[in-house]
């Protein structure tokens, strides 16, 4: 156990709510500052990309005992199910029984906040922190920014306030702070499938469906009602882009020609799309992440990534058992704690940002070509049969524990081998075949 130490943390989101439940466990006070109204008094919609929750996740909540908690508000997802040309290619993401889990953000954010107030956790909705003062840990708390503010002091701040962040704000007015930020061209819009009258879902609700465009892309993930949450990823200017979808006439036309099997499904089409926001994709990354032993940032407001892994939460909560990681190695010492932290947390968010980017470029074009499916089946065999030598590097990421660093690393080196086999003539006919076989073989013991 630690010394109780006065903490807070601004943001109740998904990281900040779990957060403050394991430093509540660890005997601290814990007062959590929102902008926002208790989300749980809200009708939650409109700007939100499913979650996917995957091994990482579910060990920092394994780590608290709430994993099984959870898990009943999920929906198990075990594949791809990519729509083209008329017909649905199913692409298995790992081995039997591997899935990851379908969770709609407000239902999932709700619950968090339910749990940390019965732990005994305060929350401050409405309050708005301007500023803070970072060598002795002053949130500065106000109406308006220009207005009067009021001094809540205390021992550590966590900064769990999302890709905005107020305290990182603060941090970045610091000599010697790296930060950038980036935004993408391609924005997102909420489209919903609701249940069949019956509340079965209208699709299967196992899988992620992909639409695969190139530029563009629908995707869908189910939800415990029911419905379907579907996201359209596209470009903001130019061919196919949300500029040009201005009229119901031409957004009509659109769907009927790139999604036509969505037609009987998404009956809101219209209503939905001009009712929802575009929202935009942002990218940020800075360092530190720390002030001395007095204020730490964790989650989004350290390392903001785009949604194409589905890992913006698990890195998050990945975060924090890292941090408690180094709570249970260093006791007291805050400041070993934090700098710990941030070094082992860093490559790490770097190389899984890294990995989000790229899985755009997979999801919108790749799924749809009969080359990268197959080279994914030879991957999928030849690891069946030698798990020891190749786990494909989706299920490092998602699956396994393993850093994100090394995992990208891998997951390079393995891709110039597959690079190598795909080129073997006929691939298509003997791609299961012992010549294969023994070329992946070689050249993994090669390297």
């Amino acid at each position: 156990m630690q010394t109780s130490q006065k903490i807070a943390i601004v943001g109740s989101g998904l990281v900040g709510s779990l957060l403050a439940i394991y430093l509540k466990r660890l005997g601290h006070t814990v007062h959590v500052y929102d902008r926002s109204q208790d989300i749980r008094t809200v009708e939650f919609s409109g700007r939100s990309i499913n979650l996917v929750m995957s091994n990482r996740g579910w060990k920092t909540l394994k780590d608290i005992g709430l994993d099984q908690e959870i898990r009943k508000i999920g929906i198990p997802v075990d594949k791809r199910a990519i729509h083209k040309d008329g017909q649905i290619i199913n692409q298995f993401y790992g081995k039997e029984g591997e899935a990851i889990f379908s969770l709609s953000r407000g239902v999932l954010n709700r619950k968090m906040i339910d749990l940390a107030e019965s732990e005994g956790v305060n929350f401050f909705f409405e309050h708005k922190i301007w500023d803070v003062t970072l060598a002795d840990a002053t949130l500065h708390i106000g109406e308006t920014e220009r207005g009067e503010w009021e001094d809540l002091k205390y021992d550590l701040i966590f900064g769990a306030d999302g890709a905005f962040s107020r305290i990182r704000h603060r941090m970045q007015r610091q000599a010697m702070f790296d930060y950038s930020q980036e935004f993408m061209k391609i924005g997102y819009k909420e489209l919903h499938i609701p249940a069949n009258s019956d509340g079965t879902h209208k699709i299967d609700k196992n899988s992620l469906h992909i639409w695969p465009r190139g530029n563009f892309m629908l995707m869908g993930l189910s939800n415990l009602d029911g419905s379907f949450t579907c996201t359209l990823f596209m470009p903001f200017e130019g061919e196919n882009s949300f500029e040009q979808l201005n009229d119901e006439k031409s957004l009509v036309e659109f769907f009927a020609k790139y999604f036509p099997d969505t037609t009987e499904v998404i009956p809101d089409l219209v209503k939905d799309f001009f009712k929802n926001p575009t929202s935009y994709l942002a990218k940020m990354k800075c360092y530190p992440w720390t002030f001395e032993d007095k204020v730490a940032l964790i989650g989004d407001s350290a390392h903001a990534i785009v949604p194409f892994y589905g890992h913006g939460m698990n890195a998050g909560f990945e975060d924090i058992t890292i941090l408690s990681e180094m709570i249970s190695k260093y006791g007291d010492d805050w400041k070993m704690i934090f700098s710990e932290y941030e070094k082992s947390r860093k490559p790490n968010a770097d190389a899984v940002a890294e990995l989000s980017e790229r899985n755009f470029l997979e999801m919108s074009t790749k799924t749809a070509d009969e080359k990268f499916l197959l080279q994914k089946k030879i991957e999928k065999w030849f690891s069946d049969k030698h798990s020891n030598k190749w786990m494909p590097l989706y299920s490092r990421v998602t699956f396994s524990l393993q850093p994100y660093s090394e995992a990208l690393a891998i997951g390079d080196y393995q891709n110039e081998i597959m690079e190598k086999v795909m080129q073997i003539p006929n691939i298509e006919e003997k791609w299961n075949s012992v010549e294969v076989e023994n070329l992946i073989l070689k050249l993994t013991t090669d390297h």
